[in-house]
Parts: C-alpha cells; structure tokens; sequence
C-alpha cells in the first residue's frame, strides 16, 4: 500500500505525537508498504529548531513544511503558526500523487479536515488517529465559547472529517464516548492506546544514577511531572504541595522535578523562581535515548488530567511509567482512563488518587510514599501496552482498508 501520515510533529521530534507518529511509519515501512509523512520543518516545542526540508529515514519519505515561528507566547501566535502549516500543507497535498490511505493524527488541531477533503481525490481511505479532540478543547479550556461562530464553523469542520474517515483511532472508552456522541457509527471506531515506548523504555539502574547525579539529586526521593505542560494538565495542587514540602525541612530530602514543555512549562518554573523553592526543579523534553534514564530517576511520578479535558485528551506518559516500575501518584477527576488502570489492579498497588485542590491529601500521599519508598510490579499491565502488543493492531488495522472495495469511499459520499 501507498500511506500517507500527516502530522505537524515528526522524527526526529521528542513530543508524544512525533515519536506516535514515528512508531507507526517504522512498522509500516518494515511491513513493506510505500510511507511518505508530510510534518513541520520546526520543533513542536521549540520552533527555533529545524529539520531538513526533504529526507529518507528509514526508507520513510518525509516532506517539511515550513511555516512561521511564532511560538507558543499569544494564542494568536500559536494559531498563526497553525494556521501557516496547515496551509502549506494543504498545497503539498495538491502536488502528491494518490495514495491507497491518508492517516492524519490531529496536531495541529483540524489537520484532520484538510486530510477529509483530500479524500476520494488525493487518497482512497481516510484514518483519523485522534490523540485529542478539537475545537472540544479549546471549548474546554475557555479559549472558545461554545456557541460562538468560530467553535461552531469548527465544530462542523470536526464533524465534516469524523464522517468523512473510514476508520476512527480513539485512545480510551471516554474518547469514544465523546466521538459517538458527534453521531459517527460505531463500527468505524477502534479503541487503541498509545503505546510504551518499551523498545526503549525501560528502568535503567546505571541510567537513574547518572541523571541524579548530573542534576543534583543524587539522595533525594524524586517526585518527577515529565511531559505535557498544559491547562488540560493542570499543575496548582501538585505545586501547592511541592510549596508546602519546601517548609518540611531545610535538608529538602523531597525534591520535585518538572520535565517537559508546553505552553505552563514556563509558567511553573517562574512560579518556582518567584518563591524561591529549592526543592524545585525543571528541565526540558528529553531525547527518546536519554527517557529511561529520567523516567527511571523518579522516585514517585504524577499523572494529571483536567475534569473537562476527560474523553478530550489523553495523558499517554502512564505507558512509559509503567514501563520503568514506577509508582504513581495520580490527580484528576474520579473517573478516567488513569483510573480505569489504577482499578485493574489491587487497592493501591500502582499509586495514590487525589482529586483537584486537595493539596493536603496531594502533600499527604507524597509522604507515605515517601516513607515507603517503594517500586511496583506493573509488568503484565506494561505488556498490554506495549508497542509490540498495540503497534500490529494500528497495523493490521490500515492494512485491513485494501481489503474493502475500491470505491468504498465514493459510495459512502454518495450515500450521504
């Protein structure tokens, strides 16, 4: 088959949708099919990095756009550098031959419609991977009002590509919830995690100790937030108990390190400044060869979601704490995909739950874990999601579209 991958973020990127994104193609290209990617000449997280315009990795095709690079100061400038790759990806699509399926992943938000219209005529077969849901977000962070005429044009921009895609990847049950609601048939819809980066991931002993002992933390029990940054991940309770520790002792035994990007990174390490908190810490995305060793550092590692954001969004970085037997503590809402995890499991086996603003029970749980100081045992939930257990089904998925009739698409446009 002939695939196409359209996502603003790509190998050799650091984000969660680039190393996805990246994941997929391997495994395509290795299963014998022809793979181009269209994705962005600049970094996700730091647009003043760029990458080649053409390249063959891996006999992977990939195609940069360029675009502008604001960045993520205004959401003016972001929308911007949106708006900028999408059109320049929207005139690289007019050049390419057709291919047998179009996979657009949804960074940035709505690529998916410029993929839907690409369809009969640039592809045969449409696949939405949803690794979140927009405008939905943007209502849910209060950036969009929900009856206002941007988020409806964009609401039916949404609709438009969900009807339009043969097959549907949501990430969790609320997820799917979210997109049946938006009236699309269920039988296009599959529910597949994002997948560990087990190949690589792992707890590394000699890893652990080298990145403690370069960052200073070498004798403290860490408590590690590592990844997206974001108000879908809100961070006030985690760091009202990180201020709180700051008092419990001059020798700062507990430390708290944030590592990532995203539009808040920013916002927590002033936030850290301003107080002068010296058991805080923060660093930047680290490269996939060097996630072991950070991942394996911590001692306890957060996971949050916002209540709204629940079926909107996906915290993907459990796969890999589970990965590195780690415990956890999670922060969000009573029901979510966390959750559902935490609950296939003994009481307590994987972690704490708190709910948002319960700084004292967040303070509390920190404690007790560490008092106990203590990995878990998480192999058989790291195997079912591992890449090697979820990677062949996205693949036989996609491969499973050149079984259908060659005008499947047409028939479904004409029907409608």
């Amino acid at each position: 088959m002939k695939i196409l991958i359209l996502n603003q973020a790509f190998h050799p990127d650091v984000v969660s949708t680039a190393q996805h994104a990246s994941d997929l193609a391997i495994g395509l290209s290795e299963a014998g099919h022809q793979v181009t990617v269209i994705c962005s000449r600049r970094g996700y997280d730091n647009p003043k990095m760029a990458f080649p315009a053409r390249e063959t990795w891996r006999n992977i095709k990939i195609l940069r756009i360029s675009s502008t690079t604001l960045g993520k100061g205004a959401k003016w400038r972001r929308a911007t550098d949106f708006a900028s790759f999408i059109l320049g990806c929207s005139l690289r699509l007019l050049f390419l031959p057709r291919v047998d399926a179009m996979i657009s992943l949804t960074s940035p938000p709505l690529i998916s419609f410029v993929a839907a219209l690409a369809v009969p005529l640039k592809a045969r077969h449409l696949v939405l991977w949803l690794m979140d849901i927009n405008p939905d977000e943007a209502i849910a962070a209060g950036w969009l009002r929900e009856k206002s005429v941007p988020a409806r044009c964009l609401s039916r921009m949404l609709s438009y590509s969900l009807h339009r895609a043969r097959r549907i990847v949501v990430l969790d049950r609320f997820m799917k919830d979210r997109v049946l609601a938006k009236e699309v048939s269920e039988e296009k819809i599959s529910v597949i995690p994002p997948w560990s980066h087990d190949d690589q991931v792992r707890f590394n002993a000699a890893g652990r100790d080298e990145f403690r002992a370069a960052c200073g933390l070498t004798g403290k029990f860490v408590v590690m937030y590592s990844g997206n940054h974001s108000p879908c991940h809100p961070l006030d309770t985690l760091m009202g108990a990180a201020e709180r520790l700051s008092q419990r002792t001059a020798l700062n035994d507990i430390v708290f390190c944030f590592v990532g990007g995203g539009g808040e990174f920013r916002k927590v390490r002033e936030w850290a400044h301003s107080r002068q908190l010296h058991n805080v810490q923060c660093f930047p995305y680290q490269p996939l060869e060097k996630l072991s060793a950070s991942l394996s550092a911590a001692d306890l590692h957060v996971a949050v979601i916002g209540a709204p954001f629940v079926g909107i969004v996906h915290v993907c970085k459990i796969y890999n704490i589970l990965a590195v037997g780690k415990r956890f503590l999670y922060i969000g809402p009573k029901e979510s995909h966390i959750t559902d995890i935490m609950s296939a499991t003994s009481s307590r086996a994987l972690g704490d739950s708190c709910r948002h603003g319960d700084v004292d029970g967040t303070t509390a749980s920190i404690v007790a874990a560490y008092a106990e100081n203590s990995g878990i045992d998480s192999r058989d939930l790291a195997e079912q999601f591992s890449k090697s257990a979820l990677l062949p089904r996205m693949i036989r998925l996609i491969e499973g579209l050149s079984a259908e009739p060659g005008n499947a698409v047409r028939s479904q446009l004409a029907a409608e």
